[in-house]
C-alpha cells in the first residue's frame, strides 16, 4: 500500500467557526467537490456535526488559527469575533483570508463601519461615540429621544443593543465600566427592514440577489420575503447599487449582506455582515446560486454564479425554539409537516432546543405572497411547537372550528 500523500485535485476552505453558517457552507462545498475544513469549539456544534474535517479551537486563539490555515486555499468566516491581529499574524504568513481584516473590520466595529461609510456619503443615521454618560442626553438635545445605544463591537440578534426613551445614566456607566465600547445612533423611523446581499470575488467580479424584506421580532429576524414586496424597482436598484459599491469601496470578497431601513423619504444602512447571512438562506432553494455556494466560488475566485430566483415568490422562516419543548420528538414533527405540506423545505442545524434560538428554517417557493407566507410560518411554528396554530388536526385534516388558517400579511414600521 502506498504511503505518499493523497493526491489534492480540489481546493479545501478554513471556515473559522462551527455554527449553522459553517454546516450549510460545508453542504454547498460536497456538491463542488471541495473540503470544508472548520475551527469550532465544540464537536457538537451544527458544523463538526456533519463535517469530517474539523479542527478544534476558539477564534481567539492564534495557534488554533494557524492550523485550521496549513494547507487552506482561502480561510473565511461563519461570524466576525475573530481578533484583527490575529487575522493580520495569518495574512502576515501569505494566507488567502477572505475577506481581508481591513474589510472585515467594517462588520466586527460599527463605530469603524459607521465612520466609513459616512465618509462615503452613504446614507446612515445620525450617530456619535460614547465614553461617558452624559453624551448620550447631548446626543438626545441633539437628535431627540430615543436613542440607540450600541455596543460597537460584538452583538447580534438584538443582543448588545439597547433602546433608551430617556435618560439612563447608571446603564450607560455600568456598560463603559465592564469596558463595552458603546456608540448612540438616531432612532430611524421606518417602514419596515430590508436587506441587499451581494458577492465579491478577488478578481472584482460581483453578483446581487434581488433585495428581500427581513421580518424582525425581539430584536431578530423570523421571516424573510424574497423579493420585498411592493419595492419600487428604482429602490431596489438603490439598494442593490449601495451594497455593490460597499462591497468595491471596502475591497470585501465573499459575500455581504447589507442591512437596511426602508423609511418615507428614501433608505438607511443600519448593519453590515460579510459571510453568509440569515436574509439570505432563502436562496438554498429559492436561487439558481444558493449564498453558500456563492461564498466559496467568491473566495477561491471562481467565477460567480446567477442570483436568478427559482419562483415568482420565496419566504424563508425561522424554526425558533418554543417556551417549552414539545413532548414530540423532532423526527415525528417532520413527519407530519411534510404530510401536510410536502413541497416545504426544511433545514435543521442540530442545535438543542431552547426559548427563541434558531435551531433552523424552513424555505417554500410560490407565485403567491399571502399563500406561500401562510404555508412557511405554519411549517415553522409547528417545528417549533408541535402545535398548528390554524387548528389543523394531525388525525383528520380538519381545521379547528372558528379558528382561522390565516397568518397576517403585513408588517408594522418600528423605531
Amino acid at each position: 500500500m502506498s504511503t505518499s500523500a493523497p493526491r489534492r485535485d480540489f481546493p479545501v476552505v478554513g471556515m473559522v467557526g462551527g455554527g449553522q453558517l459553517a454546516r450549510m457552507t460545508h453542504q454547498a462545498a460536497i456538491g463542488l467537490g471541495q473540503s470544508l475544513r472548520v475551527l469550532a469549539v465544540k464537536p457538537d456544534e451544527p458544523a463538526p456535526l456533519v463535517a469530517p474535517d474539523v479542527v478544534p479551537g476558539g477564534a481567539d486563539d492564534l495557534a488554533a488559527l494557524e492550523a485550521l490555515a496549513v494547507g487552506c486555499d482561502a480561510v473565511t468566516f461563519d461570524h466576525e469575533g475573530v481578533p484583527q491581529e490575529h487575522l493580520r499574524a495569518l495574512v502576515a504568513k501569505g494566507v488567502p483570508v477572505r475577506p481581508h481584516p481591513d474589510a472585515l473590520q467594517h462588520a466586527q466595529d460599527k463605530l469603524v463601519m459607521r465612520r466609513r461609510l459616512s465618509a462615503m456619503g452613504l446614507p446612515v443615521p445620525a450617530f456619535a461615540e460614547i465614553t461617558a454618560p452624559d453624551q448620550v442626553d447631548a446626543f438626545a438635545a441633539e437628535h431627540g429621544w430615543p436613542v440607540v445605544l450600541k455596543a460597537a463591537r460584538g452583538g447580534y440578534d438584538g443582543r448588545g443593543v439597547w433602546f433608551l426613551r430617556d435618560a439612563d445614566p447608571d446603564l450607560v456607566r455600568e456598560l463603559l465600566a465592564a469596558g463595552t465600547p458603546l456608540l448612540a445612533e438616531e432612532a430611524v423611523a421606518m417602514r419596515r427592514e430590508l436587506a441587499a446581499q451581494v458577492a465579491r470575488s478577488p478578481f472584482g467580479q460581483a453578483a446581487a440577489w434581488p433585495v428581500v424584506e427581513t421580518v424582525q421580532e425581539a430584536g431578530q429576524c423570523v421571516e424573510v420575503l424574497a423579493p420585498a414586496p411592493d419595492l419600487s424597482e428604482e429602490r431596489a436598484l438603490q439598494a442593490q447599487s449601495l451594497a455593490l459599491r460597499i462591497a468595491q469601496e471596502l475591497d470585501v470578497t465573499g459575500l455581504l449582506a447589507v442591512e437596511l431601513f426602508e423609511t418615507d423619504s428614501g433608505l438607511v444602512i443600519n448593519e453590515l455582515a460579510m459571510r453568509p447571512h440569515n436574509s439570505g438562506h432563502w436562496t438554498i432553494e429559492g436561487a439558481r446560486t444558493s449564498q453558500f455556494e456563492q461564498h466559496l466560488r467568491a473566495v477561491l475566485d471562481y467565477p460567480l454564479g446567477t442570483t436568478a430566483m427559482t419562483a415568482p415568490v420565496v419566504v424563508m422562516a425561522n424554526v425558533l425554539g418554543a417556551d417549552r419543548t414539545p413532548g414530540m420528538s423532532v423526527d415525528e414533527r417532520i413527519h407530519h409537516l411534510f404530510a401536510r405540506f410536502p413541497d416545504v423545505k426544511v433545514h435543521l442545524y442540530g442545535k438543542g432546543e431552547r426559548p427563541l434560538r434558531k435551531v433552523g428554517h424552513v424555505n417554500v417557493l410560490g407565485t403567491d405572497l399571502a399563500e406561500t407566507r401562510r404555508k412557511a410560518v405554519l411549517a415553522a411554528q409547528w417545528l417549533s411547537t408541535a402545535e398548528w396554530t390554524d387548528g389543523w388536526s394531525v388525525h383528520d385534516g380538519a381545521g379547528a372550528a372558528g379558528v382561522s388558517s390565516e397568518v397576517p400579511t403585513e408588517t408594522g414600521a418600528r423605531v
